[in-house]
């Protein structure tokens, strides 16, 4: 296995560094002295950023952006081996490196290294926690599966030996973190193009449990079924929150929303009320967010005034229950919501929102989940008054043709829904602004790029 010389930065060179981790930690490594280079397809505010700091970016992944002179060739799980750069890299018997396995070379250069783990709210609590961290002046350096307005993008780069990053389960790509604190929000079915089943991706989760080392300390959300079976074995400290499950270390009580939907509520520390926290996101997931970031700040010795004030500057991550604008009268909000269980907690969290109808624009995001999930897909989009349905978003695959969003419509009038399935942008775009009205709310929801709608509706 290739190591990094941490100690005599080289060159290295990303296939895919406008991606929204490669590209922070493209950042990451510039700074510490590295000579970054790196290919994508098109041309993107990230991309340009980087340019602007002086990494080198070509647009087209070709044999050509390959040279003798680099030390190490880092890639993403998406880049195929028939990649002609990572052929050439081959060729010239060059280092290779998955995304991941970089991740985990850095962590390990941090005493103090947060690993933020779960099927769901990954990029929110690590939001929650940045916030905390920026708050008490712990100078972080951070890295974010999204932009996060307060760091300026998806990166930060500290001066101290925290690190604060998301730990993504596909392809097990996190059980190559070094994280001395790691966290478990929840545990669902997901990614089943990669993982067997339920079963399959709970052992994974033990499997990054386990990588947390005796001085260190996992937070795990004790709501999750038969958690006890995950922190079986592990010779570090576990610290528990949870909503359902009262016996936790931390958990909340006086649970109440006010009437934009956002949570407030009285923390309870091991059976002891103590902080009143208010918060500046809606939801009943955020209060649960927020309880696994209280666990970690306590850790750190964070009192609850410190994190009072991180939770009032956190209005939510891009991507998540993002108020876009308001259009005829109508207000859309954005939503990176992709699994049933999001989707439910978003809609249930708009329920709460000011509405006369509650619209939902949803793109399925790839033909292996949407067909999954098909039946969990529409309960959960049934919470909505009306539904609008996109064309599924492929992402890394190819259409099997024996699914798509009709099937979905098709589930949705079967529990009664009024569903109107329109397939392309524009179609959705004119249905919009024909059939909306003063006081209603549109969620445009999905991972792939249904926030163009909203974005292109605004811009009308």
């Amino acid at each position: 296995m290739y190591e990094i010389d941490f100690e005599h930065p080289g060159k290295i060179h990303f296939i895919g560094i406008g991606g929204i981790s490669m590209s922070g930690f493209a950042e990451l490594l510039h700074s510490m002295g590295f000579t970054i280079t790196g290919s994508d397809w098109h041309e993107s505010k990230i991309t340009r950023h980087l340019e602007s700091l002086g990494i080198q970016v070509v647009y087209g992944q070709k044999e050509e952006n390959i040279t003798k002179d680099l030390d190490l060739v880092v890639y993403t799980a998406a880049v195929k081996k028939t990649n002609p750069e990572y052929q050439e890299a081959e060729r010239l018997s060059l280092p290779l490196m998955e995304r991941a396995t970089m991740v985990g070379q850095v962590m390990k250069n941090y005493s103090s290294a947060i690993a933020i783990a779960g099927t769901h709210g990954k990029t929110t609590t690590t939001s929650i926690a940045s916030h905390i961290f920026l708050e008490a002046e712990m100078d972080p350096t951070i890295s974010v599966g999204g932009i996060l307005e307060a760091i300026g993008g998806n990166i930060r780069i500290g001066h101290s030996e925290h690190f604060i990053t998301e730990a993504c389960e596909y392809t097990n790509s996190f059980l190559q973190f070094f994280p001395t604190v790691g966290m478990i929000l929840n545990i669902e079915e997901d990614h089943m193009d990669f993982f067997k089943d339920l079963d399959d991706i709970r052992h994974s989760f033990h499997e990054f449990a386990k990588r947390i080392p005796a001085h260190g300390t996992l937070i795990i959300n004790a709501d999750i079924d038969h958690y006890e079976k995950m922190i079986e074995g592990l010779t570090c400290k576990v610290l528990t929150y949870g909503l359902e499950n009262t016996q936790a270390d931390f958990t909340a009580t006086n649970i109440v929303y006010d009437d934009m939907g956002r949570g407030a509520f009285d923390a309870v520390v091991n059976g002891e009320t103590k902080d009143h926290f208010q918060l500046s996101v809606v939801g009943r997931h955020n209060v649960s967010n927020t309880l696994a970031c209280l666990a970690l700040a306590s850790l750190y010795g964070i009192d609850g005034p410190t994190v009072q004030r991180a939770l009032t500057a956190f209005h939510g991550a891009d991507r998540r229950f993002e108020y876009k604008g308001e259009k005829n009268g109508f207000t859309i909000i954005d939503d990176y919501a992709h699994h049933p269980t999001e989707i439910e907690a978003t809609l249930t969290a708009a329920a709460k929102y000011p509405h006369k109808t509650l619209w939902c624009a949803f793109q399925p995001h790839t033909y292996t989940r949407t067909r999954a999930f098909l039946k969990e897909f529409a309960s959960s989009l049934a919470l909505a008054d009306k539904i609008i349905l996109a064309d599924i978003y492929a992402a890394r695959e190819k259409d099997p043709g024996d699914i798509s969003s009709k099937d979905l419509a098709v589930e949705l009038e079967k529990l009664g829904k009024e569903v109107h399935y329109l397939g392309s942008f524009e179609e959705i775009e004119k249905f919009i602004l024909k059939n909306l009205v003063n006081g209603d709310l549109l969620i445009t929801m999905g991972a792939g790029n249904i926030v163009d709608i909203g974005e292109n509706l605004l811009k009308a």
